[in-house]
């Protein structure tokens, strides 16, 4: 989710040192983590009271699915997993450059009566 590296971190855990000090700053993690823990259990609460007001007929329903990246991913790309590959690979093969889908090698082009 954040692009943290191990600089980023170790910057951030310095500038929290000068801010708090020594002292403080031992009770000031254990506050974010307790604040943490308590904010992921009130996001689970929040998924398991959605899933249980959906009912049954939502049973495969997926909380990433409101993502629309994961949607897209689920729905369309694994529609065009050509290559055996799940993803952009296949997404990429399936389209060419103008935007049209694109012939695997040796594979014909679609025939349509009414169009000719």
């Amino acid at each position: 989710m954040f692009d943290l590296s191990f600089e980023k971190i170790l910057v951030l855990a310095v500038i929290a040192l000068v801010v708090f000090g020594p002292n403080e700053l031992p009770k000031m993690m254990a506050k974010a983590g307790k604040a943490l823990r308590e904010l992921r259990r009130i996001a689970e609460g929040a998924k398991t009271d959605l899933r249980e007001g959906l009912g049954p007929e939502f049973a495969d329903f997926e909380i990433d699915d409101l993502n629309p990246r994961h949607f897209v991913q689920k729905h369309l790309l694994n529609d065009l997993d050509l290559n055996g590959t799940n993803g952009h690979t296949a997404a990429a093969a399936a389209v060419a450059s103008n935007g049209s889908p694109a012939l695997l090698p040796g594979e014909e082009p679609p025939f349509d009566m009414e169009a000719t």
